[in-house]
Parts: C-alpha cells; sequence; structure tokens
C-alpha cells in the first residue's frame, strides 16, 4: 500500500533540482521539448540499479566498503566534469546555439542514465528512504520495495517532464538572444561542475 507521506517525500526529493533536473534543463534549452523527455527518461532508467542494489542488499555492501564507493564516486566526478566542459564549449553537446543539430534520442538518455548510475548516493537513499514505508512483513519486503521504487520513478519522470516541457517553452526565446545562450551555457557548466565538486568530498 502506498502511503500519502511516502508520495509527498518522493515528490519533495524529486523537486529539489539535482544533476538529472540540471541535465533535463540543459537538454530542453538546447534541443527542445522530445529531447527533454528522453533526458528525462534516461535520468529515470539511471535509478533502477539503484534500486536493485538496495533491494538485494548491495548499498550495505557499497556504503561500508569506502573503496567501492570511492571508486563509483570518482568516476561520477569526473562525468559531472564532462558535462560541465561540454556546456561551456561552443560545440559541446550540451551547448546551447540556434544551429545546434538535433542529438539522437539514445544518445541523450544514455548521458542521462549515466548521471545517476554513476552516483553511488541514490543506492543508499534508497536504503534510508524505504524502510519507514515498509511494513514490516519480512516476507513482502522484496516486493514493497519494488513497488515503491517503481512509484518513485514515475514520480522523478513526471517531474522531471514537467521540468523539460516548461523550459522547452522558453526555448525559442533564448536562443533569439545570443547573451541568454552564453549565460546560460556557463551557468549549466558551473552546476555542473559545482555538483562534481559537491560529490567529490561527499563521505
Amino acid at each position: 500500500m502506498i502511503s500519502i507521506p511516502f508520495l509527498i517525500t518522493a515528490l519533495i526529493v524529486c523537486i529539489i533540482p539535482g544533476t538529472g533536473v540540471i541535465y533535463t534543463l540543459a537538454i530542453a534549452l538546447g534541443q527542445g521539448r522530445s529531447p527533454a523527455i528522453a533526458a528525462a527518461f534516461g535520468c529515470t532508467l539511471g535509478v533502477v540499479p539503484h534500486l536493485l542494489a538496495a533491494t538485494l542488499g548491495l548499498a550495505a555492501v557499497l556504503h561500508t566498503s569506502a573503496l567501492l564507493y570511492q571508486c563509483v564516486k570518482y568516476a561520477g566526478v569526473a562525468y559531472l566534469a564532462y558535462l560541465a566542459w561540454q556546456a561551456l564549449k561552443s560545440d559541446g553537446l550540451l551547448a546551447m546555439r540556434g544551429d545546434a543539430p538535433t542529438q539522437p534520442a539514445i544518445a541523450i538518455i544514455r548521458r542521462g542514465a549515466l548521471i545517476n548510475i554513476l552516483n553511488p548516493k541514490l543506492s543508499i537513499f534508497f536504503l534510508a528512504l524505504m524502510p519507514p514505508f515498509l511494513s514490516g512483513n519480512a516476507s513482502k519486503v522484496t516486493g514493497e520495495m519494488i513497488l515503491l521504487g517503481s512509484v518513485f520513478m514515475a514520480i522523478t519522470f513526471a517531474t522531471f517532464v514537467f521540468y523539460g516541457v516548461f523550459a522547452a517553452l522558453a526555448r525559442d526565446k533564448v536562443l533569439q538572444n545570443a547573451a541568454i545562450m552564453r549565460w546560460l551555457n556557463r551557468s549549466f557548466a558551473a552546476v555542473f561542475a559545482l555538483l562534481g565538486a559537491k560529490l567529490a568530498f561527499e563521505r
């Protein structure tokens, strides 16, 4: 049974802008609505490995293994730095410009998925978020974890799509102003860099 407190908690977590939201916004402003939906789908897809890890107990291993956690963490830091560079470059994959070619949906989805896959905090987050909303019946834990995780993913996708579609509506005005495009490119690059730095100092 999905409780109202869980839905509220999941919605609050999803609304707070993180790397997935920033990536979706960048794609929406640079590519349009359909690519933004692909970005939202990719970011949501990247949640699956963490949900499975938490369900199977692997998140506990990640939490107790400093070496494993650090390996995944710094892979994530490097990827965020790469995205920051791509946003900053005039011909980068995330750079906004009027003549930018539409990227294949599979590439957008793959990058979105990697953003979340390479964030080790998500597994631990699921391990911390889910238990308070479980029934306490040991025989139902796996099914309940998968159900709660699936609902969380649905909320994630819907929230990211909302962000992306809203940003896509402003795309034409943004592309008409070179100064705004430069400012947004630099801002997205700075945000990805800051999120990478924040992840690097996570313990």
